[in-house]
């Protein structure tokens, strides 16, 4: 094939968009679909992070920076995406957004500024994405299984309970929910599967010397914490469902959760 006919061939292969980048979920998430045949792309507002390096040498993972509380820097990633590798079938939004001067604020200590930062990268950012992702799925071409595509929300515990000295990331993981469900309900009869994911528990990703462990939790001990490489394989999975049976919410925590 010449180089003028590859350029304008389409593109065969399903794309994954990844917003947020870390050793954890995001990671896990790019290696497994690359190695599933997807061309892959992951978004940070840094991507020049060693673990986004190893994965752009290793998997062929498109590394792109952008700032997902900002609206046009949000358009102009996934113009990037489409033009360069494809649309994307599959978007996942990954981003926490706390920023770390509101952990542990009661509500009478609690920077309003912080809190409103914490909203605007976590909740806003779901809405930008999200917003993005519908309108280029909207332009697919329906699979065998009629699927336009699908959007994945990274949630919390946070989603489901308020807890104590965590109301800032309370209400943004509540505002997640709610945006989630009212796109599912909007968009899952045009054939986009949107799908809402709280991790109910610590996430412990593989360290340089085997071990899993979370920052504030600690090593992993017989599985008591989430594993980002199955909660990857739970994205794959929501991925492939059938529409009969899409799910909307899946609740993800270890076995020995208390819940």
């Amino acid at each position: 094939m010449t180089e003028s006919n590859r350029d304008t061939q389409p593109f065969l292969q399903e794309v994954a968009l990844i917003v947020g980048g870390g050793p954890g979920i995001s990671s896990s998430c790019a290696r497994l679909f690359a190695e599933n045949g997807m061309r892959v792309a992951v978004a940070a507002r840094n991507p020049e992070k060693a673990v986004l390096e190893t994965l752009e040498k290793m998997h062929g993972v498109r590394r792109y920076a952008c700032d997902a509380s900002e609206p046009e820097a949000v358009a102009q990633l996934f113009a990037n995406v489409a033009r360069e590798i494809g649309t994307p079938r599959l978007v996942v939004h990954n981003i926490d957004g706390r920023v770390p001067g509101i952990f542990r604020k009661g509500i009478l200590e609690a920077d309003p500024m912080m809190a409103l930062e914490t909203i605007r990268n976590s909740a806003f950012s779901a809405f930008l994405v999200g917003q993005q992702a519908a309108r280029l799925m909207l332009g697919n071409e329906p699979d065998v299984n009629g699927t336009r595509g699908t959007i994945i929300f990274t949630n919390a515990s946070a989603a489901l309970k308020g807890f104590p000295s965590s109301g800032a990331f309370a209400m943004a993981c509540h505002a997640k929910s709610g945006l989630a469900q009212s796109m599912a309900r909007e968009l899952m009869p045009q054939g986009i599967h949107v799908a809402n994911v709280p991790i109910d528990a610590a996430i412990g990703w593989t360290q340089e010397d085997g071990t899993r462990a979370h920052r504030l939790a600690g090593t992993t001990v017989d599985d008591n914490m989430a594993d980002p490489v199955h909660i990857a394989e739970t994205y794959l999975q929501l991925h492939r469902q059938h529409r009969s049976t899409w799910a909307f919410e899946v609740v993800l925590r270890p076995w020995v959760e208390k819940w």
